[in-house]
């Protein structure tokens, strides 16, 4: 049976991409100001090509974040020295925290090259997902880089503490949430976390945000590190952030400058001339390492203007058969709309090695011969995984905890940690995607009226090692739902021994995998139990505190 992996990777050809904005790219925001010059950003940048998975990360960040002829980490949160391709010791940092928008994987946002970067470890865990901020007393961090602490009076907007970056970065930083919050200005942020945000689209960012992005943003001017990153980052997504283009941009929307009509000072197009400004000449569309027998699909975005007739694709090259297009002619109106077309492609291949195809982009109206665009894929055996050992949390406090499980023996993409959390007599489970490098995280956000149990797995080309033993965390010293109604019990070999002073309603058992096994209307004293063998959990309307039960 086929693995079916989703991947959306766009990377640059040995030769590169011309560093040059593309004739028409910025047309539409000509003449804009205020709120509909953010609208017009947003429909340029938004969507794009979505880059590979999170766990394929590193392999672009050793492209965007190294230094120039060095494979030396660029990491704008410490000063630790690392080099690539290691990636121990660094994390795939949101930038923009993931948990502002509810921290889905579904939106590109979760995977958008522009705020994510290589970020040393004990300093992202230190900054969690705190709004930025000048830091008036750096309780929490201060490595020589970064801080994170109590923010200076007027800042924070009730947030405990806040992230300030080094000087050099503060630039960096600033441009980075200008471009999330119009890429994404459509997405809902979460409630508890809108300190620098507001649920619209203009302003999106709370006047205090916007005021402090703007003062870095004058007092750390564009870099040649930004424009760099912004070419690379333009080959694997292709869209760009425009604050790094058009460093005034940022003012025309929220500055000094609102009010007034933007106008692009380059690569401006004459009115009815055909473009495509997605994708890009001359990169590939890489689907990395892919088993054997699986099937690989990726998303090419294209998007243009003024296309007066249907783009033509001629697929050729060594390995075109284990390469298939879901289409060989895409309609000029679906790429001429603001919402752009996205090709399909599969990749599928039938034998270990590398494998190389293109297309040729032809048609439409426009000018010359044509584009080409290059795949390219690298076929592995089908891995084998280790179950891994999941060990008991460390660190438990009132709101978070340390889980942690032993190192996966062979070469790995990621780990999935899967945790239950055990609410009001319901199980919630959410599976969460981590780097392969660390084997634990913590948890931030551990309720202390509930319990919860956590198991991990390992990841490679999108296989799953067998799921690992099953830990349950609570927190100690939480006695109070015990001392009104105390629920018990006693495991024997055979036979569960249900222990209460008064009778207890809707009772509930749940495997270790959250699932549902047993409902019990009324759990009265001295009640047997008859389970298979295994870890559950039992929970009642009077004692929502899990029980840990174990049948053997």
């Amino acid at each position: 049976m086929k693995n079916i992996i989703t991947l959306f990777l766009v990377s640059m050809m040995a030769t590169g991409v011309s560093a040059a904005i593309p004739d028409g790219y910025y047309n539409r925001l000509n003449g804009k100001n205020g709120a509909a010059l953010k609208q017009a950003v947003h429909e340029v940048i938004n969507p794009h090509t979505t880059v590979s998975s999170y766990s394929n990360l590193p392999k672009y960040f050793q492209v965007t974040d190294v230094y120039p002829r060095s494979d030396k980490w660029w990491d704008m949160y410490s000063n630790v020295t690392r080099y690539a391709p290691s990636f121990s010791g660094l994390n795939r940092e949101h930038s923009f925290p993931k948990s502002w928008w509810g921290g889905s994987q579904s939106t590109p946002a979760y995977i958008d090259l522009f705020h994510l970067y290589p970020a040393d470890g004990p300093a992202n865990q230190a900054k969690s997902n705190y709004p930025l901020g000048e830091v008036a007393n750096a309780t929490k961090l201060d490595n020589g880089v970064c801080k994170v602490g109590y923010p200076v009076t007027g800042q924070g907007a009730g947030a405990q503490y806040v992230f300030e970056p080094a000087d050099e970065y503060k630039g960096d930083f600033a441009r980075t949430y200008f471009y999330v919050v119009t890429c994404y200005s459509n997405l809902t942020w979460a409630r508890n976390y809108r300190w620098m945000l507001q649920q619209d689209d203009y302003p999106t960012l709370a006047p205090w945000a916007y005021e402090l992005l703007l003062k870095w943003h004058r007092e750390d001017p564009v870099s040649e590190k930004e424009v760099d990153r912004n070419e690379l980052v333009y080959g694997y997504q292709n869209n760009r952030n425009p604050f790094i283009d058009f460093p005034d941009l940022a003012e025309y929307i929220w500055g000094n400058k609102r009010g007034e009509n933007f106008i692009v000072s380059t690569g401006v197009t004459p009115g009815g001339q055909a473009i495509l400004t997605a994708p890009v000449a001359e990169t590939t569309l890489d689907f990395g390492e892919v088993a054997v027998g699986s099937e690989a699909k990726a998303l090419l975005f294209f998007k243009g203007e003024n296309l007066s007739s249907p783009l033509s694709l001629l697929l050729g090259g060594q390995d075109k058969s284990m390469f298939t297009l879901d289409t060989r002619t895409i309609n000029q109106q679906l790429v001429n709309s603001s919402a752009g077309y996205y090709l399909q492609v599969s990749y599928t291949p039938t034998e270990v090695g590398e494998h190389d195809a293109r297309i040729l982009i032809y048609d439409g109206g426009l000018p010359g011969t044509g584009i080409y665009v290059n795949f390219h894929g690298e076929a592995r055996e089908v891995p084998t995984l280790s179950a891994l050992t999941a060990y008991e949390a460390s660190d438990i406090t009132s709101d978070s905890y340390t889980a942690s499980w032993s190192e996966a023996p062979e070469v790995i993409d990621a780990y999935i940690l899967t945790r239950n959390r055990y609410v009001g007599g319901n199980v919630i489970t959410e599976e969460m995607e981590l780097d392969g490098e660390t084997p634990s995280v913590t948890i931030s956000d551990f309720n202390a009226s509930e319990s919860e149990s956590y198991s991990v797995q390992s990841v490679r080309l999108g296989f799953r090692s067998p799921a690992s033993n099953v830990v349950f965390v609570s927190h100690s010293g939480i006695s109070a739902v015990d001392a009104v109604s105390p629920l018990e019990a006693t495991c024997y070999p055979g036979v569960i021994h249900i222990r209460t002073t008064v009778p207890h309603t809707d009772g509930r058992v749940y495997d270790a995998a959250g699932r549902l096994v047993m409902t019990i209307p009324t759990v009265g004293p001295d009640m047997e139990l008859n389970l298979p063998d295994g870890v559950y959990i039992l929970t009642t309307a009077e004692h929502p505190v899990p029980v840990k039960l174990i049948a053997y």
